[in-house]
Formats: structure tokens, C-alpha cells, sequence
């Protein structure tokens, strides 16, 4: 079909796209008031996974860069944020950006070495790095981590005065971190660096040859992915009060992966369709809790096979179109 009758169709959907959105925001803010509280629990992990996953979404979505090790950076921001509180004393949620900025610090001395490599040998290191990363937290470093058991007695957070301690607080918390962090990655797949991105994804060698810092570009990848995954580091640190290695294992990154791919890669409202149905899929599932993972394996090669785009893929050709014609 002719990108110019793409671009025509997709504005005439736009209002409907639109009302769908107001339909799932006004979804979003009256569930914690009419779900119990087991159900506001799980839309909170909704809410951490996608932020999860619109952190992994610009590595492997905008970049292509396959990263099967993000549990690590979740990780590293988890345990910044769990040290810094209960061996210092510092506030939660005063270490938000302490914990993204460490995160993504990691990830630019972890990543610069071996972001030359591509597809299975990127792949491959980083499932390496991920168990280094967990491994050492095993290990307790100077007494740091905790070994096994990791740290405990984090402190709830506090926003103006009030102790955010309750499922409601929490999904409320991270729901409005996945919302500006949405809007500030579809602002960037705009930009200059957002369309660069998508040229390394589809031919770096090309793109490298029109100008484009290509190695610099995907280690930004690597690191602002990272902060997103420290961002939910925090949040699941104080959320639990503790954080243990068991909690980042290679199953984490996997799901990870499963996230961005069922969705679709690049996609953002695909992502945190992807987040929801990697939570609610075992939950729904949980009468019959022996086959949860059967029926999850087939759903996924399902997906796959009929949809291998992903259940919202982004519509990239007539993004850049539109972007043209303004």
C-alpha cells in the first residue's frame, strides 16, 4: 500500500485513537477506587513491568540491540537505593534519580567494551553480565549487599508529608512514573535521535555512513534504558522493604524480552500491553498453576507466529511520513 494512503487512514483512526486512550486513563485512575486490593496489587506490578519494559523497549525496540541481561540494571537500582536507605538513612524516594543515574552509570562502564558487538554475541554477553551482576550481589562486597539475603528495613517513601505505604499509594506512584516516562520517550522517538535510532535498527552500516554516531548512539540506549530500569529499582525496593539477588534472575530478563517482543518492539502503548499480559496471563491461570507456564509458552508462540509484529506494532514508515510533511 502507498505510504501516503497509510498516512491518510491513520488520520482518520485518530480520533478513535484518542478516545481509546481517554477510555484506558480513565480506566487507569478509577481501578485502585472499585478493584480490591489483591487486584490494585497486581496492576501495580502491571505498572513496574512496564516501566521495566519501556526501559528494555529503547535497547531492543528502538535500537535492536539485543539485551537479555536488563534484570541486572533493575538490579543495581533496586540495591542503590535499599544501601543508601537502610545503611545511611537517606530518603526513598529522595534516591529515585539516585538510583537511575547509578543504574545508568553501570550500564555505560558495563556496555562501552561490547556494544561493537551484534545479534547472538551481544545476546550471549549480556546473559553473562546479568549473572556477574547477581553473582556479585551473592558474594556482598565489603558487607554491602547482604549475601543472600540481601538488605532489609527500607523505608516506605514519602511524598509531601504522606507515608505512601498502601497497594492504592503505590499503583498511583508507579502508574504516574510510567505515564512521564511514556511521554518523554514518544517526545524522543521524534526527535533527531529517536529517528537515528531506528536507522541503526534497520542498517547501521548504512547509517554510519550518513553521518550517524552510531556508537554513541546505542551506548545512550543502553544507559537511559538502564535508568528507566533503575527508576523501577526503587520502586520495588520500596515497595517490598527488601531486596534479595533472588529477585533479579535470568527468568526476570526473559520476561523482559517476552514483554517488548508480544507487544511489539518500538511500540510504547505495545510495551505496557505487553506488561499486562506477561502479569495477569499466570494470575488468570492460577487454578490450574501446573500448566500456567504451557499455556503462557504456547499463547507467546502463538503471538509470534500469527502476529510477529506484535499485538501493537508501531506503524514506523508512516511516523516518518507525517514527520516529513510538518
Amino acid at each position: 500500500m502507498n505510504p501516503l494512503k497509510k498516512w491518510r487512514e491513520l488520520r482518520t483512526w485518530a480520533p478513535l485513537r484518542l478516545a481509546f486512550l481517554a477510555l484506558f486513563l480513565a480506566f487507569l485512575v478509577s481501578f485502585p477506587f472499585w478493584g480490591s486490593r489483591y487486584w490494585v496489587d497486581v496492576g501495580f506490578y502491571v505498572g513496574l513491568y512496564a516501566l521495566l519494559g519501556l526501559g528494555l523497549n529503547v535497547i531492543l525496540g528502538e535500537v535492536g540491540l539485543f539485551n537479555l541481561g536488563h534484570a541486572a540494571f533493575w538490579a543495581i537500582g533496586a540495591y542503590a537505593t535499599a544501601i543508601l536507605n537502610a545503611r545511611f538513612g537517606l530518603p526513598t524516594l529522595a534516591l529515585l534519580p539516585v538510583s537511575a543515574l547509578v543504574a545508568a552509570g553501570c550500564a555505560w562502564i558495563i556496555s562501552s567494551p561490547i556494544i561493537h558487538l551484534r545479534g547472538d554475541y551481544l545476546c550471549i554477553v549480556t546473559i553473562a553480565l546479568g549473572e556477574i551482576v547477581r553473582l556479585v550481589l551473592i558474594n556482598n562486597p565489603g558487607g554491602l549487599t547482604g549475601g543472600p539475603n540481601g538488605v532489609v528495613g527500607i523505608d516506605r517513601p514519602v511524598f509531601l508529608g504522606h507515608v505512601i505505604r498502601t497497594p492504592m499509594d503505590f499503583y498511583f506512584l508507579v502508574w504516574a512514573l510510567v505515564a512521564l516516562c511514556a511521554f518523554g520517550l514518544r517526545q524522543l522517538q521524534r526527535s533527531r535521535i529517536g529517528r537515528a535510532w531506528n536507522y541503526i535498527r534497520e542498517d547501521e552500516i548504512a547509517a554510519e555512513a550518513m553521518g550517524v554516531d552510531v556508537r554513541a548512539l546505542k551506548l545512550l540506549a543502553f544507559v537511559l534504558g538502564a535508568a528507566l530500569a533503575g527508576i523501577a529499582g526503587n520502586i520495588f525496593a520500596a515497595k517490598m522493604r527488601m531486596v534479595s539477588p533472588d529477585s533479579f534472575t535470568f527468568l526476570e530478563s526473559c520476561l523482559m524480552f517476552c514483554i517488548v517482543l508480544l507487544g511489539g518492539m518500538g511500540s510504547i502503548p505495545g510495551t505496557i500491553l505487553g506488561a499486562a499480559l506477561v502479569v495477569l496471563f499466570p494470575e488468570i491461570l492460577r487454578p490450574v498453576a501446573q500448566y500456567r507456564l504451557l499455556f503462557f509458552g504456547l499463547a507467546l508462540a502463538a503471538t509470534m507466529y500469527f502476529r510477529p509484529g506484535g499485538l501493537w506494532p508501531r506503524r514506523r514508515a508512516v511516523e516518518f511520513l507525517r514527520e516529513a510533511k510538518s
